[in-house]
């Protein structure tokens, strides 16, 4: 999988094996937090803040919106006025032209990834949205990621990336997003589902 430039990388190791002897397979896990779907914690971009544990549960779960924006290049205010988003929708989950690295295995890092500027996650956060969710391994541009994630993250807003939504219609669904509970951790690892409603 894609890893952020300058975050360690995944490995995955077979530290015992039935086959040489042991009484069972175990494998150790070695990585960032911020691999594959994850969500960040406010800790991440705000000192002294909240670790991951704090992330209500009852966010994680819930009715979403997907919305579908094919030809942006940036999701800014004027991109999310025009958009589908029903009124007092409270998680967004962005699929964009990012999807199609999920769909045809590109393992490479793109640097010029579709995100949220900070005109738009003041947007976010003007229409109340709790939860927003993208398709690649930011909510924020690359090169520019410390406004955006501080105004979502100031305001309660969770954020979940490295979102799968390749297969994904736009529409209405119920959200399972289920982190890694790492005590006072920056993001952690998250299944997260969507099931039609």
């Amino acid at each position: 999988m894609p890893v952020w430039p300058g975050d360690p990388p995944v490995v995955i190791e077979r530290v015992r094996e039935i086959a040489k002897g042991a009484n069972a397979n175990v494998s150790r896990l070695e990585c960032g937090v911020h691999i594959g779907t994850h969500v960040d914690a406010p800790i991440h971009f705000i000192e002294d803040s909240l670790g991951v544990e704090a992330i209500p549960i009852q966010v994680l779960i819930g009715r979403a919106y997907v919305v579908h924006l094919p030809n942006a290049s940036v999701i800014d205010e004027n991109t999310l006025e025009g958009s589908a988003i029903p009124p007092r929708t409270r998680r967004v989950l962005f699929r964009t032209s990012n999807s199609k690295y999920w769909a045809d295995g590109e393992l490479k890092f793109k640097k010029d990834f579709v995100a949220i500027d900070a005109s738009g996650a003041s947007w976010l956060v003007r229409k109340k949205v709790k939860l927003v969710g993208i398709d690649y391994l930011s909510v924020a541009p690359f090169g520019a990621s410390r406004e955006t994630h501080r105004i979502l993250l100031e305001n309660g807003v969770t954020v979940i990336e490295g979102l799968d939504l390749s297969e994904v219609r736009q529409g209405r669904y119920t959200l399972y997003c289920l982190p890694l509970k790492i005590i006072g951790s920056d993001g952690a690892p998250a299944r997260t589902i969507l099931v039609g409603v």
